[in-house]
């Protein structure tokens, strides 16, 4: 099946405390958004990209493409004023419902190959693959003037890429509202009444929303280069 690659771009730097939208802001002299598209090319240079970003940021990317001489093919689409909008409209720019399509934050730029990989196997069986990860803190309820332990072993912290059969999650998209304020794509996805699948994401497929995540990130990334990931 045809493989599809929908990065959505749409977050402002207000918890980077920045006015330039974090998806933009470098990361080892390069932009964060640039490094992600990375990584889905380096998966496979017959993947269709598709990226989603506000109209209005259009120029910007431009000049960040020439200013880094950075040319790959990618379909451009309008964001829309919700996430949901906005992977809704990337969805729409695909043609072939018989196909594969990962849906990936741009901010998390350290995305592995096998990971990418494992979400496209795993979602044409079963429909779709979300990347998660097993929590490593312990966890309080809070109930009003009380807290209470939970057990940590039956929750999953859920990551991307959230990869599903095109035709599965175009469907649930249809369904929804597009002003709803779905957080992922596998909660619109269950609301449609699809049972969701996850498998072994990775601890270092950080989403970068704060200025430590940055630091985080910048230290990941160079690890992986002296090692040759």
């Amino acid at each position: 099946m045809k493989e599809y690659a929908i990065i959505v771009a749409g977050g402002s730097g207000s918890r980077m405390n920045s006015s330039i939208p974090k998806q933009f802001l470098l990361l080892e002299n390069r932009p964060i958004l640039m490094h992600t598209l990375d990584a889905f090319k380096k998966y496979s240079t017959e993947l269709s990209i598709i990226l989603v970003l506000p109209e209005e940021e259009r120029n910007h990317w431009t000049a960040l493409c020439r200013e880094h001489d950075f040319a790959y093919p990618v379909k451009i689409v309008d964001g829309g004023h919700t996430r949901t909008h906005s992977v809704y409209n990337g969805l729409n720019a695909i043609g072939a419902d018989d196909s594969l399509v990962a849906i990936h934050d741009g901010v998390r730029p350290l995305v592995r190959q096998e990971i990418i990989s494992a979400s496209f196997r795993l979602a044409q069986i079963h429909g779709c693959a979300i990347a998660s990860t097993r929590l490593k803190e312990s966890l309080r309820l809070v109930d009003k003037d009380k807290t209470i332990s939970i057990d940590r072993s039956k929750y999953r912290s859920i990551q991307t890429p959230q990869t599903f059969q095109t035709k599965l999650i175009k469907s649930a998209y249809s369904n929804l509202a597009l002003d709803s304020e779905y957080t992922d794509d596998a909660s619109v996805a269950e609301k449609n009444g699809m049972n969701i699948s996850l498998f072994e994401g990775s601890y270092e497929n950080i989403k970068i929303t704060t200025p430590e995540d940055l630091i985080v990130a910048g230290a990941i990334l160079k690890k992986n280069k002296a090692m040759n990931l």
